[in-house]
């Protein structure tokens, strides 16, 4: 009996020594992140997913990706401090540092440093691309993506208008549009719904490969310049809340990730450093397009 109740007392002495070890790790609080909704949901999701479960097992906190509507409300998140990191595009990170205090881009795709912009072309148009492309345009039905996405309106916007003398998209197309994503303006395109529309090149690449795109229909007649787009952004009080160095934590482990499991769903070939200086180029056009008032 004395044997029986020294197991007890034991067993029950490690219960409380397992119980005590476990509540740290339960009272820390959630490391949540957020994405500019820029494709299809199913394909964030499963992104996202893999994401938060190697930073959950990397940081040593709870993890969680919450997702969001739009480009605004990925903002908006972020400057509220619902989250404390995103993926944002070149205009929404810009956007949120301007109104986060000391928040800094910490890692972007290798990709990101030149990223571009394709613009597609519904066959029946009879659009190829040429050097005046862009001048052959002119016309046509016209699709951007989300209203500030870098990529899908902001950057190809500005050459346009560079293009047409600084006319205004509404004066060049005679019908305009905003689809909200990158892969819903292919569909536009491809279904014929607009003549004319611009994406991210990467996005394109990725449903190209998942088969949903029929080239037979639609194709790419222009690329862009290189800039700086998508990046990781992380809340200047990130530290004060999880602790001196978790930012650079934070940075060092989006930097090492090499599955290629989490990085094929993005299109990049892996994350490298980056900096709030990168996107001054970015800063600037936003400022003209009246996108940081």
């Amino acid at each position: 009996m004395k044997l029986a109740a020294q197991f007890t007392i034991a067993a029950a002495l490690l219960g409380f020594a397992q119980a005590a070890a476990a509540a740290p790790a339960a009272d820390k609080p959630a490391f949540v992140f957020t994405a500019i909704p820029d494709q299809d949901e199913t394909r964030l999701a499963e992104r996202f997913g893999k994401v938060a479960a190697y930073l959950e097992g990397k940081l040593g906190v709870p993890v969680r990706y919450v997702p969001v509507k739009s480009y605004p409300a990925a903002v908006t998140s972020f400057v509220n401090g619902d989250v404390q990191l995103a993926w944002f595009g070149g205009i929404t990170g810009v956007q949120a540092r301007a109104k986060v205090p000391g928040s800094q881009a910490i890692a972007q795709g290798a990709e990101d440093t030149a990223f571009k912009s394709y613009m597609i072309a519904n066959a029946a148009t009879g659009l190829k691309s040429a050097p005046d492309i862009q001048k052959a345009i002119a016309g046509h039905t016209f699709t951007f993506g989300a209203r500030t996405s870098t990529s899908g309106r902001v950057m190809p916007e500005y050459y346009l208008r560079r293009t047409f003398d600084d006319k205004a998209p509404e004066q060049v197309f005679p019908r305009v549009g905003f689809s909200g994503d990158h892969s819903r303006t292919i569909q536009l395109v491809q279904s014929g719904a607009y003549d004319v529309g611009v994406v991210d090149y990467s996005v394109w690449d990725l449903d190209r490969k998942a088969g949903v795109v029929d080239e037979s229909k639609v194709s790419v007649i222009w690329q862009s310049p290189p800039f700086p787009d998508y990046q990781w952004t992380i809340r200047g009080d990130a530290d004060a809340t999880f602790g001196a160095g978790f930012t650079q934590k934070v940075k060092d482990t989006l930097v090492g990730i090499a599955d290629p499991a989490i990085l094929a769903p993005f299109g990049r070939s892996k994350f490298v450093p980056a900096d709030n200086a990168e996107y001054a180029p970015v800063e600037v056009v936003a400022k003209a397009a009246g996108l940081l008032n």
